[in-house]
């Protein structure tokens, strides 16, 4: 579209710079348009966009950017294709217990290993997902702006009297003369289009017919229900709108809820397995659970929540029979089956320090795998854990690491203090596992502090083990009704917008000659059709076809 500046229009109408046709008689402006006999481009009848400015500026031009139609398209194909990539391989939020830098590799060779260095295995958490979501939600803002006012202005400044000219350059065209009084004839076409549910408005020998206005803005709230949308689903990436998080509860813990104020407990677990007798004939001999069901307490924190120094108060809420596909709900919080394990795993050991040169051993202690304490006093010794690890693992730069948070590893680093010793005291690092303590040297790291010391768990009966564990999948998303309301605004939207249609007529009497123009945004054959029915009520018999941009002028 050429820029110009000339934008009075011969009726008189000062039009603003950019306007296609003029806002009161609908004449061409731009000269090419003026001398051309193609049916008239109608988007929001011609007003001018900000979009549309023959000089723009930096802000003009960022604007530009996002009021592109194409620009949108691409950038929701982007998204698109990225989150096609986000499903080809479990994204690493639906694991418990794994180290993705080794997972993916270990498990889809070098495809996997890329696919989770370039970020595809949390793709929809990503600093460049929420991104593409954040720009295509300024694309619809901006987009709907920049159309939805120049549109309200077009329809709410329509003039009855039409230039001539725009009358001939609809898609939908009839001119011929008639027979008697002008205003008579106009009276029974606007009976004839009142039948068909049009508002007529008339005036000096003019008239327009408007139906189904509403439908025009159905893109527009399809883009606010798209927007509302896209908003929710941002929400969820702040904290304490969503959470789908897992936690593993042996039978008689209580664990505290990630990012919660809440505590669940597993009272206790019950599975029951299928017999031989209900199992098909390839799946008999095996173990098929029938039924897992966690009998689970919800507690909420009363006090001393924040000091690891004491046990907080817990009150009870909500008590609940977990089962597949019914879970635990409480105010929006919903813990589901999500898996069990059944084989024993090291909950705590009891070991004693030995001192080699003395003969003489300190303790037991209890050191919990899982929630182990900070500092222990031993005799004249004191522990003081530094570090843990649950499964224990080197990475390629020699560095310690975990592989999961399962204690299938078990290692912790202390800081010995006490005669004989540093002020500043001495690294120790014990593995209560006898086969990880061979395993990973434990006697060569600890070099000269292992012949003087040792961690040692003197029996059986220093080993403790955890029963059956569940495995609760922990969900909360403040957001979601935000994202049912912006999915239904946006599906009303397209309602409007697919199923009606929005259709005006105008027409003027000159001199015992009749000169109408329809124009409709979509469906131009019912127009016509439309447009036929009604002058065939007055006794004008005319073929559709022929009403196709203005084909048979008489």
């Amino acid at each position: 579209m050429s820029a110009f500046e000339n934008t009075k229009c011969e009726c008189g109408h000062q039009n603003p710079t950019g306007t296609v046709l003029c806002e009161n008689c609908g004449y061409p402006l731009d000269p090419e348009e003026e001398s051309s006999e193609a049916p008239l481009e109608m988007r929001y009848d011609g007003i001018a966009r900000r979009s549309q400015k023959a000089n723009p500026n930096p802000i003009d031009r960022v604007w530009n950017f996002f009021s592109s139609v194409k620009v949108a398209v691409r950038l929701i194909v982007i998204t698109l294709i990225a989150a096609m990539i986000g499903t080809i391989f479990t994204q690493e939020n639906a694991f418990i217990s794994f180290d993705p830098t080794t997972y993916y590799e270990g498990k889809y060779g070098w495809i996997g290993k890329w696919y989770y260095k370039l970020g595809f295995s949390n793709t929809y958490e990503s600093w460049w997902f929420i991104g593409l979501l954040v720009m295509i939600g300024t694309s619809l803002v901006i987009c709907s702006l920049d159309r939805v006012l120049p549109l309200y202005r077009a329809l709410n400044k329509q003039q009855i009297r039409k230039h001539e000219q725009f009358l001939v350059r609809q898609k939908t065209v009839y001119t011929g003369e008639i027979e008697g009084p002008e205003d008579v004839w106009t009276d029974n076409m606007a009976k004839q289009l009142k039948r068909k549910h049009y508002k007529v408005h008339m005036e000096g020998g003019a008239l327009l017919a408007e139906k189904n206005r509403f439908s025009r803005w159905g893109p527009y709230v399809n883009h606010i229900g798209l927007i509302i949308f896209l908003l929710a689903v941002l929400l969820r990436t702040l904290p304490g709108w969503s959470i789908d998080n897992y936690v593993t509860v042996a039978e008689g813990d209580t664990v505290k809820v990630p990012e919660t104020k809440y505590y669940v407990k597993n009272e206790k677990f019950t599975i029951d397995y299928y017999t031989d007798a209900e199992l098909p004939k390839e799946l008999k001999g095996t173990a098929r659970a029938k039924l897992y069901e966690t009998q689970a307490i919800l507690y909420t924190c009363a006090a001393d929540c924040d000091d690891p120094s004491k046990e907080p108060k817990l009150t009870e809420v909500k008590r609940h029979n977990i089962i597949v596909n019914d879970p635990l709900s409480y105010n929006g919080i919903k813990a589901y089956q999500f898996g069990f394990d059944d084989t024993p795993k090291l909950k705590a050991v009891n070991p004693v320090l030995i001192d080699k040169k003395t003969g003489k051993s300190y303790g037991p202690f209890k050191l919990d795998m899982r929630n182990p304490q900070l500092n222990f006093e031993l005799g004249p010794y004191s522990l003081e854990l530094r570090q843990s690890y649950m499964d224990f693992a080197l990475n390629s730069d020699g560095k310690p690491t975990t592989k999961s948070r399962e204690p299938n590893a078990p290692a912790f680093v202390f800081l010995l203090k006490g005669p004989g010793l540093s002020d500043k005291g001495e690294p120790y690092m014990y593995f209560p596992k006898q086969n990880d303590k061979a395993r990973f040297s434990q006697d060569v790291i600890n070099g000269e502090l292992a012949e003087r010391f040792e961690l040692k768990v003197p029996a059986m009966e220093g080993v403790e083990f955890t029963p059956v564990e569940t495995s609760l999948n922990i969900r909360y998303d403040r957001a979601m009704p935000y994202i049912w309301v912006g999915a239904g605004i946006s599906m009303f939207g397209l309602l409007l917008g697919s199923y009606w249609q929005h259709r005006r007529i105008w027409l003027r009497l000159d001199n015992g000659r009749v000169t109408l123009g329809a124009h409709t945004n979509k469906n131009n054959y019912g127009m016509r059709a439309e447009v036929t029915s009604a002058l065939r009520g007055i006794g004008i018999v005319v073929e559709p076809k022929s009403l196709d941009n203005g084909r048979n002028k008489s």
